[in-house]
């Protein structure tokens, strides 16, 4: 009750309380009448707007014309029940969504500058345009009109649809299957991350830096007009991959694009703030890229996710679609968060790869002579290759080294590969040197170094053949190795015996050792299991038998041109697919 009412209420009791006259009554009856006009008032003034305004929202809703509110970028608030059926989609589908995705493409510029008049103008405008959406296509004129509405900050646009031509879908054909298209999109996305998995899984796309353009340029090439991707680098975002389309003249744009720092894009600090991915189904700001990228580029949809895996996150990848082409929708979401996962994973397995081949590099700089040294009455030549697949990291070695009286040579193969496998094989050679200084024998040598290898539980096991030279003898001792083969000055190959044990099978095997007295002209050939080991493109072994013709071709020739003649066949017979490690080492008695 007010202030009045309350005081009008107490004048009343107290003229109630005086003597009865006909003037205090009259009195008393005209107070009474107030009281009741100003609770009428009240309730007038409490429930009358409420009453309209359900009245106006009941009309708003049976309207028998279809009448869209937006809001100013064009993104849909309400709408009526004479929308919903025109459409065939519900009010929870339509709200929140862009007005002009329910617009034909090539229609959408022409709507965006009747909305932008529409807000500038008092009056109303009207024109023909074409709506699209659930495999209807209805030719409509459109009238706009500003909508102003008290304690509103914001001015809304009502839209009023008057339909003058409908074009329904033609009918399923009985023998198709209704939701043939889908299950045709699905394949498409099934099929480009299928692709796309096959690439970044390519060897050459762990070994080097190029995973990352790959997958860009097949993106653009299947469902986007640009693609920009952004990396982290010590916490801060560096681009490193920008795909413009590839049939306009857009190289300066392309420029820009490179040259503007991801730092500054709102768009890329969001979805690294929020590690979340997001759809612009119609650009209203074109400046989430920085500056106004998005409209030289003539950007009409966005999509932006974070590349990632399931603990880090690595980047930002960004498409773009012109606005001529259909915008991106929730399944093309999907589908990217799934590529930037699937690129997260292959950058991870990069960057660990390269980190094995560095390690395994800085342990095979240790196990292989950067020189050979010059030995008085032999002249000694080798090839290395460490191969292209991801088995051939740090596997082989070789060794020529002075000793007390002579030299000694020794030349393994560790069945293994990486870092550990790398580590072994330096145990072998640094021991066999170590072993020297008090050994005659290579064969005992190795022993001591194989008892050595069994203690370390390594759970590996290496095949080396090695050799101590005093003069024109030659001490062999092989650890089932290889047979080494014996160049004759007349072209004439025979191999030594070879076999014994492999280094680190178990505790005090004995290798097998022979003695080889080399003539004038003779050359030793040693060579590893990845050569004879090795295939052809149709399956092919290379085999001793190649070797032995290959070496009766190098009769009387030096040992670098021996293993030259070597390294050029294999690579013919492999056409140049060298996958495993190879090592040749040879050594020739001087006339």
């Amino acid at each position: 009750m007010t202030e009045l009412e309350q005081r009008l209420a107490e004048f009343a009791d107290r003229v109630a309380a005086l003597p009865p006259s006909e003037e205090l009554a009259a009195a008393e009856e005209l107070v009474r009448d107030a009281l009741a006009e100003l609770g009428r008032g009240r309730k007038r003034r409490d429930g009358g707007p409420q009453r309209e305004q359900k009245l106006l929202r009941q009309i708003f809703r049976t309207m028998p014309v279809p009448v869209i509110v937006m809001d100013p970028s064009g993104t849909v608030r309400r709408i009526n029940n004479e929308t919903t059926r025109l459409l065939g989609s519900p009010a929870g589908y339509l709200i929140g969504r862009g007005f002009p995705l329910l617009i034909e493409s090539s229609e959408r510029a022409a709507f965006r500058a009747q909305l932008s008049a529409a807000l500038r103008s008092e009056e109303s405008t009207t024109f023909e345009t074409r709506l699209n959406h659930q495999g209807r296509t209805h030719t409509v004129r459109l009238v706009l009109s500003r909508l102003r509405m008290p304690g509103e900050p914001q001015e809304m646009v009502a839209a009023v649809a008057l339909p003058t031509e409908v074009q329904l879908p033609e009918p399923p054909d009985r023998a198709q299957a209704p939701d043939e298209a889908l299950f045709l999109a699905a394949a498409r996305r099934h099929e480009l991350l299928s692709r796309l998995t096959r690439l970044l899984l390519d060897e050459e796309s762990l070994r080097e830096p190029v995973a990352l353009i790959r997958a860009a340029r097949l993106l653009a090439a299947e469902t986007a007009d640009w693609v920009i991707a952004d990396i982290l680098r010590d916490g801060v975002p560096h681009r490193s991959a920008v795909i413009a389309p590839s049939a306009e003249p857009v190289a300066r744009l392309q420029r820009a694009v490179e040259a503007l720092p991801p730092a500054d894009a709102p768009l890329v600090a969001h979805v690294l703030a929020t590690q979340s991915g997001l759809i612009h189904e119609m650009l209203t700001d074109e400046g989430l890229l920085g500056d106004d990228l998005l409209a030289q580029m003539r950007a009409g949809s966005l999509l932006s996710v974070p590349i990632r895996t399931d603990d880090e996150i690595n980047g930002v990848l960004t498409l773009v679609r012109l606005r001529d082409r259909p915008p991106f929708g929730l399944a093309d979401l999907g589908l990217l968060e799934e590529v930037a996962l699937h690129l997260g994973l292959a950058l991870r397995a990069q960057r660990s790869f390269q980190r094995s081949s560095n390690a395994a590099d800085a342990l095979r700089s240790g196990v292989l002579p950067r020189t050979l040294p010059d030995i008085q009455g032999f002249e000694t030549a080798a090839i290395y290759h460490p191969g292209s697949g991801l088995r051939a990291i740090g596997g082989e070695f070789y060794d020529v080294f002075p000793m007390k009286g002579g030299w000694g040579f020794v030349i393994g193969s560790a069945a293994g590969r990486g870092d550990e496998a790398a580590s072994v094989t330096s145990l072998v050679r640094n021991g066999l040197r170590v072993m020297s200084v008090w050994e005659r024998d290579p064969g005992a040598a190795l022993r001591k170094v194989n008892d050595a290898l069994v203690a370390q539980h390594t759970g590996l096991f290496v095949m080396a053949a090695a050799g101590f030279v005093r003069g024109r003898k030659v001490r062999l001792a092989s650890a089932g190795h290889h047979p080494a083969a014996l160049l004759q000055p007349d072209g004439g190959v025979r191999f030594t015996d070879g076999g014994g044990v492999p280094l680190g099978f178990e505790e005090g095997a004995d290798p097998a050792t022979e003695e080889l007295t080399l003539a004038a002209g003779e050359t030793l050939v040693l060579y590893s299991d990845g050569l004879v080991g090795s295939r052809s493109a149709d399956g092919a072994g290379y085999g001793e038998d190649r070797l032995t013709e290959v070496l009766a071709r190098c009769a009387n020739q030096p040992p670098a041109a021996v293993v030259k003649a070597i390294e050029e066949d294999h690579r013919a017979f492999t056409g140049d697919r060298i996958i495993d490690e190879i090592t040749v080492l040879t050594l020739r008695r001087a006339r």
